[in-house]
């Protein structure tokens, strides 16, 4: 599942873990981004040491059978694929693009963190990797959050549809709380999923975003408006 930041990414991760046959995996290359790029991200230090950065290792990890579990659900940032990161193994999975409006994203993440460019917020890089899958002609699913949040259960069963497993009903609601399989920065960006139990309710709002991210805000847009086409 690629998706940039706040863009409903762990409500959804969490709505595949709960159900009985998937495996699930938050954002592996998170510890390897930061070492490469040297960003001063909230818990760097921790995060870098908790985690592999090795590239190889995180490859042999993500395309590794889930134990006894059908379903291996990898929730990627597209942000942490970087320049020399290697992408061969995207051709062993089924790629499914999570995409938000760019005024949403930059609002929510300007909140907790400076956004410097457009590379902060993944859609370029997430644009990248969807021409990339399509030029090799790989199954790809575009879902729109927006679309999750209006009517999960028609959106997830489709999703569930495309992606050929059966829909269960335990994919709408989770218990509240934290999670081992979260990442150590949940206590950074996952306050509100923690108290979550489901979905939350979908709100239309006019959203500004502020002028000195305008630039950002319009190649993003380009790109969501691309992958939109797309969406189911």
């Amino acid at each position: 599942m690629w998706s940039g930041p706040r863009n409903l990414s762990t409500a959804l991760m969490r709505s595949f873990e709960n159900r009985k046959d998937t495996y699930v995996l938050d954002e592996p290359f998170y510890a390897y981004y930061l070492k490469k790029t040297r960003l001063n991200h909230p818990m760097k230090k921790e995060i870098i040491n908790h985690y592999s950065v090795s590239q190889n290792k995180i490859i042999k990890l993500i395309t590794s059978k889930p134990g006894n579990n059908k379903i291996f659900y990898q929730k990627h940032m597209t942000q942490h694929i970087i320049k020399n990161t290697n992408l061969d193994w995207i051709t062993k999975g089924y790629n499914c693009f999570l995409i938000r409006h760019p005024a949403k994203v930059i609002n929510s993440y300007i909140k907790k963190n400076s956004l410097r460019n457009i590379d902060d917020i993944g859609f370029k890089k997430q644009f990248k990797i969807f021409n990339k899958v399509k030029k090799n002609n790989l199954n790809f699913i575009v879902i729109n959050a927006d679309n999750i949040l209006i009517n999960p259960n028609k959106t997830i069963k489709k999703l569930c549809r495309e992606l050929k497993i059966r829909f269960s009903k335990k994919m709408l609601s989770w218990p509240k709380g934290k999670r081992s399989s979260d990442g150590i920065w949940s206590k950074v960006w996952y306050k509100n999923v923690e108290l979550s139990n489901t979905f939350s309710k979908y709100r239309k709002e006019k959203i500004n975003v502020p002028k000195k991210y305008k630039k950002i805000y319009e190649e993003s847009l380009k790109y969501y408006n691309e992958m939109n086409q797309y969406s189911i």
